[in-house]
Order: C-alpha cells, then structure tokens, then sequence
C-alpha cells in the first residue's frame, strides 16, 4: 500500500498507546452533554489535547468509532422496525440517504447517543477538526483512505439529520457539518490517489439550498449554510 510504503520510507513516528488511552479516557469522560462548558469551548480544548501524533490517532479513532457505532445503532433500528411492522429496511453505509427517504419518520439521529458516550458537537467536532488540521501528517501515522471514507459516513448522517428535520440546525450543528466538509477536502487534498467522492455527497452538491442556523440557546435565526455550495467549493476544488 502506497501509505505504508510512504510510512516506511519516511521518519519513524513514535507513538505512545498507553498515552493514547489516557487521552481517550480524558477526552470521553470530561466533555460531552454533560459538562457545563458550551460546545465551542469544549471543542476548542480538546483539539489543544490532541495537538500532536498520539492525539492525532486518538482522534482519528473517534471519528471511525462514531462511525461504527451510529452504522450498528441504525442496524438495530432497521431490525427493530422488521420486528414490529414486517418491513425491511435496507442499511448502506455508502449511502444512508436512500434509509431515510423511506423510512426517515420511523428513525431516530444515531449520532445523537452514542454508546461510547462521544457527542456530536464536542469530542466529534474535535476529532474532526484534528484530522483535518493534521491531515498532512494522517500517512505518517495511518491510512488515511479508510478513515475518509469514515468522514464521509458521519457527514453523510449530519447532512440527514439537518435536512430531514431530525437535528434542530443550530450553530452546533452546522459547525459540525461544516468540519466535516472541511476536513474531508484536507484528506483529501493529502491523498496520492483520492477516491471518487461518495453517492450522497455527489447528490448534496447538485443542489443549492440554504438552510437557517439558529442560536443553540433560542429560536433566533442567526445565519444560514449551504451544503451544497460549500461541498462543491471544497471538494472540487
């Protein structure tokens, strides 16, 4: 593989697992929901916690385990809307969009409760933000082809959840998405061959709508994003 090769061949990076779990544990059981620091605070001080190659694969780590957890909750959903009704629900995590065209009123946002305790506006946006922030560095420490692919996964699942109604667009969220986009064109941008970019992401794009952003606090609406024309200027750029 063309990242190990790159990784071989360039200077060992050293990385310390046991410091890794600690910062794991760190990052999980001193921010989320429940810390009464706002989200933007919290997400600051944790990419300051990952500011370096061990908290890079923490983060990197993060991403993917908010990833797998939300893919297996929403297996679960699937199985338990066939139990009760006799319905099959097909779950893709290519591209759950076609999940939640058909089934979207009987699901409920899997990013919002996570097993593992990570919240989608605290340790989630850190963990984006530093994947992307150290997006240069992602082939001297992993491959960073499967973790885009996991980037892709939980922007996919953001943009749902803005678009159909599930997650109230607030700054948090839009921050959120607005992470994802950005980092998924720094991975991008760092990768030799990039891949083409995913079926839900091509879809967003084609369009142009601006949803509102509220303040998180009130029913105020405070500005407005575009997914798709941010998409189109990051990642065809």
């Amino acid at each position: 593989m063309r990242w190990l090769r790159r990784l071989l061949g360039s200077k060992r990076v050293q990385l310390d697992p046991e410091r890794q779990q600690e910062l794991l544990r760190d990052v999980r059981h001193r921010y989320g929901a429940g810390s009464p620091v706002r989200f933007p605070e919290q997400v600051e001080a944790i990419t300051r916690m990952l500011d370096d190659d061990d908290g890079l694969m923490v983060a990197a780590r993060m991403v993917c385990e908010a990833a797998d957890e939300a893919h297996t909750d929403l297996q679960a959903q699937a199985h338990d809307v066939h139990r009760r009704t006799g319905r099959r629900l097909l779950v893709h995590r290519r591209n759950y969009r076609p999940l939640w065209k058909e089934a979207g009123a009987a699901l409920r946002w899997p990013l919002i409760a996570l097993p593992s305790g990570l919240h989608p506006y605290a340790q989630v946006t850190a963990a984006v933000a530093v994947v992307g922030s150290h997006a240069p560095r992602l082939g001297r420490v992993t491959d960073p082809a499967p973790l885009l692919t996991r980037v892709f996964e939980v922007l996919d699942l953001t943009v749902i959840g803005c678009e159909y109604g599930q997650v109230r667009v607030d700054t948090d969220a839009a921050a959120l998405a607005d992470r994802l986009i950005s980092t998924a064109g720094q991975v991008l941008a760092a990768i030799d061959d990039p891949p083409r970019l995913p079926p839900p992401v091509r879809e967003v794009m084609r369009r142009n709508n601006t949803l509102a952003v509220h303040d998180p606090t009130g029913p105020h609406v405070v500005g407005g994003i575009n997914l798709g024309a941010r998409m189109r200027e990051t990642l065809l750029a």
